[in-house]
């Protein structure tokens, strides 16, 4: 069965996502997420919502600069902020992100806690079990999506 994560982005770095300009999820640390879990974005505040998700491929972890070469070009950061960010750090960790896609309709942080009361969103991130309630909500936006797909496909062009 697919596995599913939530994590915490800024606004700007889930729109570079879901516009394929930013096709890795740069951490200080492993994710430890294998390829093909569904990584659901959530917007850090004031935006507050679940706004899409992508496919973790591959992941790779180096020294920082050994990162930045592989994959500068496509983390969403000029190569000062990157640093930056990684300062302190001897390992730089990237997971591509592939098929990114936008949900029709976000899943605001009201409607998170009234399914998972005391949710908050997370750091670094959190795996959705199976028995998640917060998992059934967000594929609940999928099955919705693919009717909407699909009916769309029968409309006349």
């Amino acid at each position: 069965m697919t596995q599913h994560v939530l994590i915490s982005l800024e606004e700007r770095h889930a729109n570079n996502i879901l516009a394929g300009t930013k096709t890795v999820e740069l951490r200080r640390r492993s994710m430890h997420v294998e390829p093909g879990t569904l990584v659901w974005f959530y917007v850090k505040k004031p935006v507050a919502c679940v706004v899409g998700f992508a496919i973790a491929g591959e992941r790779y972890a180096a020294a920082p600069d050994t990162v930045w070469r592989k994959f500068g070009k496509v983390s969403g950061l000029e190569r000062k902020e990157f640093m930056a960010y990684f300062v302190g750090c001897k390992e730089a960790s990237a997971m591509r992100l592939d098929a990114p896609t936008r949900l029709r309709e976000s899943v605001g942080l009201n409607e998170l806690r009234a399914i998972a009361p005391g949710f908050h969103p997370p750091q670094f991130y959190v795996r959705m079990g199976d028995a998640s309630p917060l998992r059934d909500l967000l594929t609940a936006q999928l099955a919705k999506r693919s009717a909407a797909t699909r009916s769309d496909r029968r409309l006349p062009s």
